[in-house]
């Protein structure tokens, strides 16, 4: 691993070569704080599904391109005159040290959940005309990850159940709401239970301490590479998947689980 002074040399290093960039480059002059967000949008996810994969050497190359948007967005800001890449660094320090008074401070902690409880009435007194601890959610989140945040943020100013065992029969209480929406054909209604369903077994995630987004990814990984093996398989004997019915297909199926994970 590299040294305090190497680590300092390698970020001064990009912060170099964006000034260069910045000034010589025709691509990089053109780009705006807004041409800028779909593209770190797509950089994130692909770092979240570097992580998944585990791909160690593929994380090292997706935080180099989060990082150089990073970069980028402190660069745009310097030449309005807004803020420099000192004063992101500066601020995420301050913050830190802040919402952590249970080491820069003397406040005790008995374990996460405080310290989790803490974190989040320090934000909402640092609000600035907050009104709601939600409002720190942003708007544009995918909704499975925007469930999960608004439990967390509830959670924290002690908004929550008591054990998993209750969620669970929320959750079992849900299912039966659906269902009657189902069986009555009401279709607003069945939309309205489907998503109560799917809220309460997000919260029953946060009891197992499971990460739902990440749970759901993993099946859809699952899903593709055993759906693209029977592909496989059916395409080597010749056959057509259009031309086979479901019970054969669920021999190509049975065969894709054997031999994926």
């Amino acid at each position: 691993m590299h040294t305090r002074e190497e680590k300092l040399e390698a970020f001064g290093r990009l912060l170099t070569i964006m000034d260069e960039l910045r000034e010589q480059c025709p691509w990089d002059r053109k780009q705006t704080m807004e041409s800028l967000r779909h593209l770190t949008i797509e950089e994130t996810y692909e770092l979240g599904d570097a992580i998944l994969d585990n791909d160690l050497e593929e994380v090292k190359k997706e935080i180099g391109d989060l990082m150089l948007h990073m970069v980028f967005y402190s660069k745009i800001g310097s030449e309005k005159g807004a803020f420099d890449v000192a004063d992101v660094l500066h601020g995420i320090c301050d913050k830190l040290v802040h919402r952590h008074p249970h080491i820069y401070g003397d406040v005790e902690v008995q374990d996460e959940e405080e310290v989790k409880a803490n974190w989040e009435k320090i934000k909402l007194k640092e609000g600035g005309g907050k009104k709601s601890v939600l409002e720190g959610v942003p708007r544009s989140l995918p909704a499975l990850v925007k469930a999960t945040r608004i439990q967390d943020k509830a959670r924290g100013v002690g908004f929550d159940w008591d054990n998993k065992d209750q969620v669970w029969d929320k959750v079992h209480e849900e299912l039966g709401e659906f269902k009657e929406a189902v069986d009555a054909n009401d279709r607003e209604e069945m939309e309205a239970e489907f998503g109560d369903v799917l809220f309460s077994m997000i919260n029953y995630s946060r009891f197992l301490d499971l990460d739902p987004e990440m749970a759901l990814e993993r099946t859809n990984k699952k899903f593709i590479s055993r759906f693209k093996f029977m592909e496989a398989a059916i395409r080597e004997d010749g056959k057509s998947m259009d031309d086979m019915d479901l019970q054969q297909l669920d021999v190509y199926w049975d065969k894709a689980k054997q031999e994926t994970k």
